[in-house]
């Protein structure tokens, strides 16, 4: 054994391990299997069982029951016991079941790291001084969130039984991130951990019952693939909230497509760290252990495409070499530890096929020189160069602690890189010049972006990604509004199907003809055109007379008008004053027309009261204008030494479709707030009067509405509403239509899991500011980005 003297000379890291004791004996006394935790009781593990082990030993260390449709339908029906009682408590009284559990998982600290490390594979100074104490804060703020909802969100009510899919990578952190919000709003739970880290979720429950949470208000089932499909998909779960891959997040979506359930999804990631050439280079490099190896780089949100200005790539890479260097690879209970255990040999083995193929497609993989343990799923920490944006490596999500590399010269290079993804969940920028690192940051298409720094959560801060890495957030405010809904929004009466089939035959009825022929076009890219099929169809007048003809869209307008829209992206980037200004004048240019747009309505029968409808629409372009530069992101209050802004970004393109109902003022409803908070619009108007809508086409040219911010097609609504769901260059679809239309918008829209909102062919009263306006338009028209900024000493 060497001595001190020795010891102080080399440096060297003596063995720290932490001791697993009472962990070994609390798995010893479940080693028969571990049920399920259903309406407050633990199940018998009957049936087949799923064997769970250490991935640094490969020992088993339990076996769980595999949950099975029946299992899912108990857990259910408990949970929908359950919910009257839990959702009619008042915030306070869940407020103290939310207190007892946070100070219950900080009292269990010890306890829940040490599992969690055998579990999971992850060292004990990530559990222990990360995971665990992110549990307790959730839970912390989550209580506070309980006792405030009735006062921060009137008129909303919780959604109900919350189905809830959680991964592998932090087991328990994860449950807490959905388990919390949802009690905390009123919503009862049904939770499936991930088949190869169930054991602190199964003994979450047990301290569920330590503090008498009440029966049924949350249920664990344990299984795989099948069992969360099987929660997804009941008939009886109100929301779904799944945290795993793209590919499985967009089966999810497809699955409960038009089945009225809330759906929140967060994804996989290939997120850009970016360093440009005045960044501290030490702090750098200390960014990338933090953003690149933390928890074996199992993190969706990892900084795993290194973006490196070219003037001080080689000095940087060598840095990284030299550090990389100096981790420390083993034994995940053993303080002295970096990097633990990859999850299972499965998981390894898919980290090693990705490296083989970098390294096949030219790429040139540099390891950190370490010795490995012999027995365990260990993978050597490093990063590759040479790598190129079409790579494999630099596309797919390794999920392993290995980073791809590029350089760059210029801050628009680095963008262009940056976003060379279909991804969007999290961004990392280093600099010493504030100015360029929040352009970049502002920039950057990503959920979360940290300012010389990465990795950081805190349950203030709303998280979450834009792309294919999801929609919903977790966390804060954001967080919370997941867990509830409107009740206003479902009670509407069924719509009916449009009362005009566009028919493209020469029409030979009655008819109000003027006195010369107009001809109704589309309006694209600031433009009248004719439809690219050439066609139009007839449109009916209350007493079923023709009273004129509309463009009939198609597939290729629809491109033609998403293509427009993304021409148009200055509108994103003027300041909200100068987007008021626009929908003030677009009021005014309205009121300048009124009578002919009150004799417009009139001519349909659509509108009972057409003065009314027409007053309204303007009152509706002042009110979106006065949000134009007033619906704002906040400071949220997280960790020392950092501000954490959350600025409420547009989407970009956004495609509505409107409603037969109130043909002027649902169109214009849904068209103003998505233009006050920046976005671009391609809207299909009403199908059955479309004459309406062409009269504004005239509005938007004389109102300085740029081309391409509003693009204006006629024809028939599914069809081309699918087109739109379909588009991977929209990125959110607003539907008024049918039962079926809902689905089918749903449903279209995983391709690019662009977020929708249906109304599964509710009515809706447009003339009720409560239903036709308000706050939760706005906040459909934009996405949360959170960013962290250094503060203070």
């Amino acid at each position: 054994m060497p001595s001190i003297k020795d010891i102080m000379q080399t440096m060297e890291y003596g063995p720290a391990p932490e001791s697993n004791s009472e962990v070994k004996a609390w798995l010893q006394a479940r080693s028969a299997g571990l049920g399920h935790y259903i309406n407050g009781k633990f199940t018998t593990a009957e049936g087949e069982l799923i064997e769970v082990s250490n991935p640094a030993t490969e020992e088993v260390i339990g076996r769980v029951a595999k949950g099975n449709a029946g299992d899912v339908d108990a857990a259910v029906r408990a949970a929908r016991a359950a919910l009257p009682k839990w959702s009619a408590f008042s915030g306070h009284e869940r407020a103290k079941y939310l207190y007892a559990i946070a100070r219950h998982i900080q009292k269990r600290e010890r306890f829940f790291s040490v599992l969690e490390t055998m579990d999971n594979g992850k060292t004990i100074r990530e559990t222990r001084d990360i995971d665990i104490p992110l549990v307790a804060r959730h839970f912390y703020h989550h209580a506070g969130w309980a006792e405030l909802v009735a006062d921060e969100f009137p008129n909303h009510a919780p959604v109900g039984v919350c189905g809830q899919i959680i991964p592998w990578n932090f087991p328990l952190l994860m449950l807490a991130w959905k388990v919390a919000p949802a009690l905390a709003a009123g919503n009862t739970v049904v939770i499936k951990p991930a088949d190869l880290t169930p054991m602190t979720a199964f003994a979450f429950a047990e301290l569920l019952s330590e503090i008498g949470l009440p029966p049924g208000v949350v249920n664990i089932v344990h299984g795989d693939g099948e069992t969360g499909a099987a929660i997804a998909g009941h008939p009886d779960i109100d929301k779904v909230a799944f945290t795993g891959s793209t590919d499985v997040g967009r089966i999810i979506r497809r699955q409960i497509a038009g089945s009225g359930k809330k759906l929140s999804l967060e994804l996989g990631g290939k997120s850009p760290f970016i360093v440009l050439e005045d960044a501290d280079l030490d702090a750098a490099v200390e960014g990338v252990v933090d953003a690149v190896w933390f928890n074996q780089g199992e993190v969706c949100c990892a900084g795993s495409r290194i973006l490196v200005q070219e003037g001080i790539a080689p000095r940087f890479f060598e840095k990284l070499k030299s550090r990389m260097a100096t981790l420390r690879v083993g034994d995940p209970l053993d303080k002295t530890m970096d990097i633990g255990a990859v999850v299972s040999q499965k998981q390894l083995a898919r980290i090693k096929g990705l490296l083989a193929t970098g390294q096949v497609e030219g790429a040139t993989l540099n390891l950190a020189p370490v010795d490995l343990p012999k027995r365990g799923a260990f993978c050597a920490p490093g990063f590759f160069t040479g790598t190129a944006p079409a790579h494999t490596v630099s596309q797919v999500e390794i999920f392993g602690p290995v980073a791809t590399s590029l350089t760059f010269r210029t801050l628009d290079e680095a963008v262009s890189l940056a976003n060379d993804t279909r991804y969007g969940l999290a961004a990392s920028v280093w600099s010493e010049n504030v100015n360029r690192a929040i352009e970049l940051a502002a920039r950057v298409k990503a959920g979360v972006v940290w300012i010389n720094a990465t990795n950081l959560f805190d349950a203030a801060a709303p998280f979450g990604g834009y792309r294919e890495s999801g929609f919903g957030r977790e966390g804060g405010r954001s967080g919370l509004l997941e867990y509830l809904t409107i009740p206003a929004d479902r009670q509407g009466k069924t719509r009916t199907a449009p009362a005009l089939q566009p028919q493209v035959v020469p029409f030979t009825g009655k008819a109000d003809r003027p006195d010369i022929d107009v001809t109704a076009k589309l309006y694209i890219g600031g433009k009248q055109v004719r439809p690219d099929g050439g066609q139009s169809y007839t449109v009916l007048g209350k007493s079923g007379q023709a009273i004129g003809q509309a463009g009939l869209a198609n597939r290729k307008d629809v491109r033609n008008a998403v293509e427009a829209a993304g021409k148009a992206t200055g509108w994103g980037n003027v300041t909200g004053h100068n987007r008021a200004q626009v929908l003030y004048f677009l009021a005014e240019n309205l009121s300048q027309r009124r009578a002919e747009f009150v004799s417009a309505l009139a001519a349909t029968g659509a509108s009972p009261k057409p003065e009314e409808e027409v007053e309204l629409a303007i009152r509706r372009a002042f009110w979106y204008a006065a949000q134009a530069d007033k619906f704002d992101g906040a400071v949220t209050a997280t960790k020392s030494r950092h501000v954490t802004m959350t600025v409420n970004e547009p989407y970009g393109t956004v495609g509505v479709v409107a409603a037969d109902e109130a043909p002027l003022l649902s169109l214009l409803s849904l068209i103003l707030p998505a233009l006050a908070l920046g976005n671009r619009v391609v809207a299909i108007a009403a199908q059955s009067h479309p004459l309406v809508a062409t009269r504004l086409y005239q509005v938007f040219e004389t109102s300085d509405i740029p081309a391409g911010v509003v693009n204006l097609l006629t024809g028939e609504r599914d069809v081309l509403a699918k087109t739109l769901a379909e588009h991977d260059d929209v990125a959110a679809v607003w539907y008024c239509g049918s039962d079926e239309g809902s689905r089918m918008v749903e449903a279209a829209s995983a391709g690019n899991l662009k977020t929708t909102w249906v109304d599964h062919g509710r009515l809706r009263d447009w003339r009720d500011p409560r239903q036709g306006q308000g706050g939760e338009f706005l906040r459909r028209a934009c996405q949360v980005k959170t960013i962290w900024l250094p503060y203070g000493e």
